[in-house]
């Protein structure tokens, strides 16, 4: 690998270089160990690669199925009706049409979050209502707040991703019902679920059962992550009816092409090894989270996906740690500079086997630390580091985005002004270098306790259809989980001058300076004989809507397409 990577990250529109581009670059025909992308890496297994390789001149010399043929053994496996599912060339394709079909004229999201849900509608010119997760909550999303941020801006679409990108922070199955419900006068509700296979807070964390009974829910799947085949590009939504024939009739006939058919034809004889796969992942993701933890000033958040969300210490940037680990131990990893509501002060680190673990911890504590563990690297100064999205974010914020931008929760809920324009998120202060050591967190505050709401009112629904049996039949016994801490709701912090420091009042929980754990972030001690997964609170706060525009009987699938198997 080249001493000089920076211009591989300038020259690519994606957030990283691709896995070819870093292979031809390293001269040896061999790419740098994977930390990047969100991929399964115990599936498929060798037996199926040399089954598909076996196989590689019939695959790609013909031409495949037609989608509809490839969606009907998909749902044959996953007991879904075809009626109510869209298959397309990978999320993104879907995130697009979902985009130009069903997004009028504005969408909330919160921040940070997979960039497509941002950057698609800013493209085609809708109005993006960005909702901060706070870090001093650990980027938990409090859907009270958030459904209050989306009725003062008068949004007409959310969006959920569940679990989220980057960080992993996940919300119980009921919690999601319940804002669905709120949210029934909406254009559309969107629950992301491209990561929900790696998650084990619950036995069915899924809501595409009450995304088939609701006329404004589509919930958004994914196969590549799960299956560990990215470069293949498939995925799958789930909705009523009229929503998936909606989506679907756009679609062009292949847009799905054979390596696809070929793996979802293959999946039936090889439903117990994908949900030993899914077991793996889930381990290793508890034994990674306890080595980095150990690092000294490293922060790692809870996660329920295959990635973990850490924070550098105190005096590293996430540019200088992305090229000297590329560059010095072939080790590629996730800056999330260019993630709107994240900095370079944060890493996203995909989930792989103890064997690229203890490399991959070995090559921070070189990086970070040198030879005197706990001291971090200097940052660069101004102008000599690169984050790989910093002007793309500038620019859809200014360009594109407009009244976007103050609709942020501090805004909204009148907990300050928004920033400025192509400011991005407000910073933090700023940390004072005292001493060698690391800078303790600031002790908690005590936040108001909200007042008590009426319960909503129940929502009154068709008959529930038969669930449909997840993919494998088989569910693995669940691994030990690590805690998450139960996190209070905390107002939104206003923003703070880096230039001037000030301290946050005593009733206000502001953000850790740059490179301080915290609170909630895991830690070795936290880790270390303590598994017992927590239960979150439900959301509370949420006013249900009124239901409009159920589907008619004849737009039902029938009882035997909920059943159909084959």
């Amino acid at each position: 690998m080249s001493g000089n990577v920076t211009s591989l990250f300038r020259g690519t529109a994606a957030h990283s270089p691709s896995m070819a581009a870093l292979t031809r670059e390293g001269g040896d025909g061999t790419g740098p160990v994977d930390f990047c992308i969100p991929c399964n890496p115990y599936f498929p297994t060798p037996a199926m690669f040399d089954e598909m390789s076996a196989r590689l001149r019939e695959i790609v010399t013909y031409y495949p199925s037609s989608a509809d043929t490839i969606t009907a053994e998909l749902c044959s496996l996953l007991r879904l009706p075809p009626q109510c599912v869209a298959m397309g060339n990978g999320s993104t394709e879907l995130i697009t049409w979902i985009d130009h079909l069903l997004v009028r004229e504005s969408l909330a999201i919160p921040v940070p979050t997979f960039g497509r849900w941002t950057d698609q509608p800013m493209e085609t010119g809708k109005r993006v209502d960005m909702f901060p997760l706070q870090e001093a909550n650990d980027f938990a999303l409090d859907l009270a707040q958030y459904a209050e941020f989306i009725r003062v801006r008068k949004t007409r679409v959310a969006v959920i991703c569940n679990p989220n990108n980057p960080d992993g922070g996940y919300l119980r199955r009921q919690q999601v019902v319940q804002f669905m419900d709120a949210m029934a006068d909406l254009d559309l509700v969107v629950i992301d679920e491209s990561f929900l296979e790696f998650a084990d807070a619950e036995t069915e964390p899924s809501v595409v059962q009450e995304a088939m009974l609701r006329p404004n829910v589509v919930v958004l799947r994914s196969l590549g992550k799960n299956f560990g085949l990215h470069g293949i590009r498939f995925g799958y939504l789930v909705a009523n009816p009229a929503l998936a024939g909606r989506i679907r009739s756009m679609l062009p006939k292949w847009n799905l092409n054979s390596f696809a058919e070929h793996v979802v034809f293959m999946l039936k004889e090889h439903g117990a090894e994908y949900a030993q796969s899914l077991q793996q992942v889930r381990r290793d993701r508890l034994e990674m989270a306890s080595q980095l933890s150990a690092l000294p000033g490293l922060t790692v958040y809870p996660s329920q996906g295959n990635f973990l969300f850490v924070r550098l210490p105190v005096g590293a940037e996430g540019t200088v740690v992305r090229d000297r680990m590329l560059t010095e131990h072939r080790i590629l990893v996730r800056e999330c500079g260019n993630k709107i509501g994240s900095s370079s002060r944060f890493l996203r680190l995909v989930v792989r086997p103890q064997v690229d673990v203890r490399r991959l911890v070995s090559g921070l504590e070189q990086v970070l630390y040198g030879s005197r563990r706990g001291a971090a690297v200097p940052e660069l100064g101004t102008g000599t580091s690169y984050s790989s999205g910093t002007a793309a974010v500038d620019r859809l914020i200014n360009e594109t985005n407009g009244a976007g931008v103050p609709g942020l929760a501090a805004q909204a809920l009148g907990a300050g002004p928004a920033p400025a324009a192509g400011t991005g998120m407000p910073l933090p202060a700023a940390a004072s270098p005292t001493g060698g050591g690391m800078p303790m967190p600031a002790a908690a505050q005590p936040s108001p306790v909200p007042a008590p709401v009426p319960a909503p009112v129940p929502m009154q629904v068709p008959a529930q259809m038969p669930a449909p049996a997840q993919f494998p039949v088989q569910q693995p016994p669940a691994p030990q989980q690590v805690p998450v801490p139960a996190a209070a709701a905390m107002p939104a912090p206003a923003p703070v001058p880096v230039q001037a420091p000030v301290p946050a009042p005593a009733a206000v929980v502001a953000p850790t300076p740059p490179g301080v754990p915290a609170r909630g972030g895991l830690t070795a001690a936290q880790v270390r004989g303590m598994t017992a997964p927590a239960t979150p609170a439900p959301a509370t706060g949420l006013s249900p809507a009124p239901a409009t525009g159920w589907p008619n009987a004849q737009s039902w699938p029938n009882a035997a397409g909920m059943g159909q198997t084959g």
